[in-house]
């Protein structure tokens, strides 16, 4: 019986680690030798011997030396594409934090270098503020003549419909014209009202990030509510 015979009627007869010194005992030449241990997919040692079959070439597999010592291994295909997807991931969230770091950098030097005090904060916001305030002052002086225009078209239309006659395109057109108008404006007061809340808490959080860079207290309270 050849060498490698023998390994092989070894492997197949092996159950378990403590039949692995019998198989290296009957490999005299071994010691210019390495031999290969592979596993079923689910993850269970199936045989050893010189290389690996074809059938589990897929699948976990390690090297041994004439000792028993592991010398290497090889994950299986399903395991490597796991952490290839793994380090991929990893390697993702790692530029992502950088260019996180990096424009919190920017941001931070633009604070230091664009106020000099957090006055000058609280004064900024302010001002935006009034700008949209006025806007919001404007629109509502538009509301009111799209609520009148409404008011007075859907009056017309309600007489035409009680008085029993068909309802004239003009005066339908004219509510329906009317009506998108009020609606409009409704969204953009409601647009502007929104915008002051984020520029509150936008020039909030830089106040607090400015304080924190200068090395002040902490601007934990709230900035106060824009003047009505």
């Amino acid at each position: 019986m050849t060498e490698r015979a023998t390994i092989r009627i070894a492997a197949g007869a092996w159950a378990s680690a403590a039949l692995l010194p019998l198989l290296l005992a009957l490999a005299p030449a071994a010691q210019a030798q390495k031999i290969v241990c592979w596993k079923d997919k689910s993850g269970k040692v199936v045989g050893c011997g010189d290389r690996v079959p074809p059938e589990f070439q897929q699948n976990e597999s390690k090297i041994l030396d004439n000792q028993g010592i592991t010398r290497g291994t090889s994950v299986s295909a399903q395991e490597a594409a796991r952490l290839k997807e793994e380090a991929q991931k990893k390697a993702a969230q790692k530029v992502e934090e950088d260019r996180r770091l990096a424009e919190q950098r920017r941001q931070d030097s633009a604070l230091i270098n664009t106020y000099t005090s957090e006055k000058e904060i609280d004064q900024r916001r302010d001002r935006e503020l009034q700008v949209v305030e006025l806007q919001i002052v404007q629109l509502k002086a538009s509301q009111k003549k799209a609520e009148d225009a409404y008011a007075s078209a859907l009056k017309r239309h309600e007489e035409f419909s009680k008085s029993g006659k068909p309802v004239p395109p003009r005066v339908a057109d004219e509510l329906a014209r009317t009506a998108d108008e009020k609606k409009r404006n409704e969204a953009r007061i409601a647009e502007k009202e929104k915008d002051k809340q984020d520029i509150t808490r936008r020039y909030g959080e830089q106040k607090a990030r400015y304080l924190e860079l200068k090395g002040g207290p902490s601007a934990g309270a709230a900035a106060p509510a824009p003047k009505k």
